[in-house]
């Protein structure tokens, strides 16, 4: 354990030369091309992290542009998978670049570092560490980087077309000490025609699984007056402002982001300005959406969703919503307990929006996910985590899904620790140094007591 400590100790300002080396490149999702089909910066990000391990004296490979891997080894037996996209760094709260990786008095801030770049160069400096010391192989271990984590995990489908997964597999993308249960999840969109009237078009959230931060509408013929009364009134916790153009108002709200699995967190900006202008218009369709999604709730239970179990209680997030003059179109982010299915979802949802003439599809949707923690892998992961962090390691569930959601056997070990937010997903996100290098001794513990 020394040894493997020192030397990732002795390592610290390379890891941080790679974790910039990804940071400054913005992979979120783009438009796909031939050999880049989640856009152009997913696939640099990957080259760029492959390049890496091709220097470090690893074998790789690459799917079609979409997922990569580095292996130590022959036949891999276990395998950690990472993801090198990002969510977008459109808020207006950041203090650093979010793409200039930044160190202030211990903590390190950039998109990414903690979900889930940060991560995965622990990953990779945990395996240099088994090679460079020597420790002798037995089984081999496989680093897998994924470009499509954060839009629906396609790239997986890419690996398996070329590929199968180690038998044993862990993800460092939620948190310690062991996530073996997974609630369900449907992200589900809303469509149809509307009459907005005095609405002219409303704005409002970017992706699908976090709360939505940002929304903006435009009010014709509407006091300005009216508008400021309602805000005066308003005790949300939102940031409301406007601006006035002949008689069109617009109308901005900032809220505070938050990710999809854990929304009591977060302030809804799409249905805090929903609630606004039904107290200041007349307009059936957003009163119906606010009867359905009104703001501050999250368990889904105005929708008729809400339910719980041992495990955890149904979460709910109106996370898109968006409406040019004539069409509306939204999303909504389910995470549901091991008590309901999917298809408890889409009935339910099905039949309230039909209620306010709005159809309905699901485009993404996981049954929940278990896997017992009696295994001996499972084991060894928590024998490992209580010897390197000094406390007693344990299983746990949670609301969000992660990347080894529909892999069978795998389990997220990290890299979130207690009940620290490390705004992921929002602004200014970050991890500490010491927690880095402890992510990169904790996986190289693991490569050898499984595989060595």
């Amino acid at each position: 354990m020394t040894e493997i400590h020192d030397y990732i100790s002795r390592k610290q300002d390379e890891i941080k030369a790679v974790l910039a080396e990804l940071v400054k490149i913005p992979s979120v999702l783009g438009k796909p091309s031939d050999g880049a089909p989640f856009g152009e910066e997913p696939k640099r990000v990957l080259e760029k992290m492959l390049r890496i391990c091709e220097e470090s004296g690893f074998k790789t490979g690459c799917c079609d542009g979409a997922i990569g891997f580095a292996q130590l080894g022959d036949k891999a037996e276990l395998g950690i998978l990472c993801h090198l996209d990002v969510v977008p760094a459109n808020g207006k709260g950041w203090k650093t670049d979010p793409f200039t990786l930044t160190e202030k008095d211990g903590v390190l801030y950039g998109r990414g570092v903690i979900d889930d770049k940060g991560p995965a160069v622990a990953a990779l400096f945990a395996m240099k560490c088994v090679k460079e010391l020597g420790f002798p192989l037995k089984k081999g271990v496989r680093l897998i980087f994924g470009t499509d984590e954060e839009n629906g995990s396609e790239d997986l489908d890419f690996y398996l077309k070329h590929e199968n997964f180690p038998p044993m597999v862990f993800t460092p993308d939620a948190g310690f000490p062991i996530i073996n249960i997974e609630k369900g999840m449907a992200r589900s969109r809303f469509f149809g025609r509307i009459d907005g009237g005095a609405l002219t078009c409303f704005h409002g959230g970017l992706i699908p699984n976090a709360v939505p931060d940002s929304a903006e509408c435009e009010l014709r013929g509407i006091s300005r007056e009216k508008v400021s009364a309602a805000i005066k009134k308003d005790g949300s916790g939102a940031r409301f402002s406007l601006t006035e153009n002949g008689d069109i108002i617009t109308i901005s709200c900032e809220g505070k982001p938050a990710h999809a699995s854990t929304p009591e967190s977060g302030v809804n900006a799409v249905t805090a300005l929903i609630s606004l202008l039904n107290r200041i218009i007349d307009n059936a369709t957003l009163a119906g959406l606010e009867k359905l999604f009104p703001f501050g709730e999250t368990d889904g239970k105005s929708a008729g969703l809400s339910c719980s179990d041992e495990h955890g209680a149904l979460t709910a997030v109106f996370s898109i919503f968006n409406f040019d003059g004539k069409t509306c179109d939204g999303v909504v982010d389910v995470r549901f307990p091991c008590c309901k299915n999917l298809a408890f979802v889409d009935e339910t949802e099905r039949a309230a929006f039909a209620e306010l003439n709005l159809e309905y599809e699901r485009f993404m949707g996981d049954e929940p996910h278990i896997v017992p923690e009696d295994s001996d892998f499972i084991r060894a992961l928590l024998s490992v985590y209580e010897e390197v962090e000094g406390e007693r390691g344990y299983c746990r569930a949670i609301g969000g899904g992660t990347y080894v959601h529909n892999i069978a056997g795998g389990v997220a070990f990290g890299a979130e620790r207690g009940d620290t937010d490390y705004n992921m997903h929002a602004d200014n996100e970050f991890i500490t140094v010491d927690e880095l290098l402890r992510d990169a001794e904790l996986f190289a513990e693991v490569i050898k007591k499984i595989c060595c």
